[in-house]
C-alpha cells in the first residue's frame, strides 16, 4: 500500500492478563518488517495502570506514542467510566520518560469551562506530552453523552495559540481534528 505513515489503535482489551500489549508490540514489529519506510503512532490504552505492558509497546519505540486524556479532570468519570486522570497522565509521563514523541488529546464541548481546558493542558504539558489535538466532541449514538456545546473556532485558535506558548511542539486545535502527519514537524 505504500503508506508513509500509519496510526495503530484498538479497543481496551482490559480482559486479557497483559492488556493486549503483546499484540501492540508483534503489531509494529510487523509493519517494520513488511514496509520498513513506515513510520507509526501508536493510540494506546493505559493498560489500567499494569505498566509492565505500557513498557512492552513502549520498548518497540514507535515514532510517536500516544494516550488521549479525552477531558478535564471533573467530567473523566462520566466521559471515560473505567479510566482514572492521573492514571492517564502518568502513561504519558512514562512515555515520555521512555524518551519517545507523546501525544494526546481532548474533546471539547462535554461542559468543561475555560479555566478546566487551561489547567488540562497545563498538566498534559507537565506531564511530557510534546503534541496535543484538541477537538469538537460530537456525540456518536444517542446512548452518548450529549453535547453540551459547539466550541466557537476562535476559541479553537485561542488554545492553539496558548498551547504553542506553554511550550507544545505542535497543537491541532479545531472543530475537526484531522490524524496530524507529524512528518515535517518532527523529520522523520
Amino acid at each position: 500500500m505504500k503508506v508513509k505513515h500509519c496510526v495503530i489503535t484498538s479497543v481496551d482489551r482490559d480482559d486479557l492478563k497483559d492488556g493486549g500489549s503483546e499484540i501492540w508490540a508483534e503489531t509494529i514489529r510487523k509493519v517494520r518488517e513488511i514496509s520498513e519506510g513506515t513510520t507509526m503512532e501508536t493510540l494506546v490504552p493505559d493498560f489500567a495502570g499494569k505498566w509492565e505492558n505500557l513498557e512492552r509497546v513502549m520498548q518497540e519505540r514507535p515514532e510517536i506514542m500516544s494516550h488521549n486524556l479525552e477531558t478535564v479532570r471533573r467530567l473523566t468519570k462520566e466521559v471515560r467510566v473505567q479510566a482514572k486522570y492521573d492514571r492517564s497522565l502518568e502513561a504519558l509521563k512514562r512515555i515520555n520518560a521512555f524518551g519517545l514523541r507523546t501525544k494526546s488529546g481532548v474533546m471539547l464541548g462535554l461542559g468543561e469551562t475555560r479555566d478546566e481546558v487551561l489547567e488540562t493542558m497545563n498538566d498534559l504539558y507537565q506531564n511530557g506530552v510534546h503534541i496535543l489535538t484538541l477537538g469538537q466532541y460530537l456525540q456518536p449514538t444517542k446512548e452518548h453523552l450529549p453535547i453540551a456545546e459547539f466550541v466557537n473556532p476562535a476559541v479553537f485558535k485561542e488554545y492553539k495559540q496558548i498551547g504553542l506558548e506553554m511550550g507544545f511542539k505542535y497543537v491541532e486545535s479545531g472543530l475537526s481534528t484531522l490524524q496530524l502527519s507529524c512528518r515535517k514537524t518532527f523529520n522523520f
